[in-house]
């Protein structure tokens, strides 16, 4: 194992988003400074930080500067060219590296890693032609969803098919190929658990969470899920063997559906901060992202244990924008703005988490849960 990074000590960002930029004001409260490599100016995360390079994932030259630049380099989310990060870990050491970018980049590889690691999943098919598309459709029947294999984030780059005529259509719209075949999972809950995993081997685990989406995108994660103690341990021991698979240094997201006998299924894996663990910077000493630059940098990892129950909501586009004022003076509110100028439909501008007396979650009603980010 390395030494740990010294205090003042540069660590790399690819991307300059949220997650970027919420990792970087985790990185300066623990000593470090961050450069951010994104793709224009004025990016969320290159407002907090020391210093930016904007430049295309492509430009070699711009990244081998940037490795010059910087003593670690990581990224904030996974559609980074993996061939980025092989010129990056020529020079400079890169966590995670290449091998868990490239697994969680394409959902075929995905899917094959989550059962190679012991993980179940939902029945699939890999899509390269209409006529797989009909053979696929045959083994797992319908409903199905239809994916891209890459590319593909909050509900993008997916169709599902419910009738046969549904899938000519779909295969005509998605692109870029091959795709993947689904089977519809009947789920009664949407779980993630959040693994942090250190140079060192060890690995800490943040406490399963329960989700709700809205239009495909995150709208509210519940922190405790409110699930039998054994599935939320079994989950959090799915998360730490994914973590412990990719031989990961960082944090991974598992997100997982719960079946109505029990049973719990992968879905997807994020090498990286994700959504559903922004209570963490509110609920427990030592956040997702604080873990994940403390495993980059070679630092201990700290207890993941919560220290209250918390619901955090997104604020996405226009209507979530508008809420903003209304929830800075609610007491028990923790709202976070991530610096964006355009409030788009579909698009994250920030975050409020509701922090709850330890333990009080579980016996409230969701619509008590929710209280003031309502």
């Amino acid at each position: 194992m390395t030494a740990a990074l010294p205090p003042g000590a540069v660590i790399g960002i690819l991307g300059g988003g949220q997650l970027g930029r919420m990792s970087a004001l985790a990185a300066a409260r623990l000593g470090y400074r961050c450069h951010v490599f994104g793709q224009a100016a004025d990016e969320p995360g290159m407002q907090v930080t020391a210093e930016h390079s904007i430049a295309p994932f492509e430009d070699e030259q711009a990244l081998r500067r940037f490795a010059d630049a910087v003593d670690v380099v990581t990224f904030e989310f996974e559609n980074v060219p993996a061939r980025a990060l092989e010129v990056l870990e020529a020079a400079v050491p890169c966590r995670p590296g290449v091998k868990a970018l490239r697994i969680c980049q394409d959902r075929l590889a995905e899917k094959a890693f989550l059962e190679s690691a012991g993980i179940p999943v939902a029945p699939w098919r890999a899509v390269a032609s209409e006529a797989e598309l009909a053979a696929a459709v045959a083994a797992i029947g319908l409903p199905a969803v239809l994916k891209t294999t890459r590319l593909g984030y909050d509900g993008r780059g997916q169709a599902v098919l419910r009738r046969p005529e549904d899938a000519a259509a779909a295969w005509a719209r998605l692109a870029p190929r091959p795709l993947i075949l689904e089977g519809f999972v009947d789920f009664t809950h949407e779980l993630s658990a959040i693994a942090a995993r250190g140079a060192d081997g060890a690995r800490a685990v943040f406490d399963a969470v329960e989700n709700r989406h809205a239009r495909h995108i995150l709208d509210v994660s519940f922190a405790p899920a409110r699930v039998p103690e054994r599935i939320a341990q079994r989950a959090r021991e799915q998360a730490a063997a994914v973590a412990e698979a990719l031989d990961l240094v960082g944090v991974v997201a598992l997100e997982m559906f719960l079946l109505p006998d029990g049973r719990l299924l992968g879905n997807e894996i994020a090498p990286r901060p994700h959504n559903s663990g922004h209570w963490t910077i509110d609920a427990c000493l030592a956040s997702q992202f604080e873990q994940h630059v403390r495993a980059v940098a070679g630092l201990p990892l700290a207890p993941p244990a919560r220290h209250h129950d918390a619901v955090m909501r997104n604020l996405i586009g226009p209507e979530g924008a508008a809420a903003w004022p209304g929830l800075l003076g609610r007491a028990g509110v923790a709202p976070h703005l991530y610096g964006k100028a355009q409030a788009r439909p579909g698009r994250k501008m920030g975050h409020a988490t509701r922090l709850l007396p330890l333990g009080s979650l579980a016996a409230m009603s969701e619509s008590e849960a929710l209280g003031a980010l309502c």
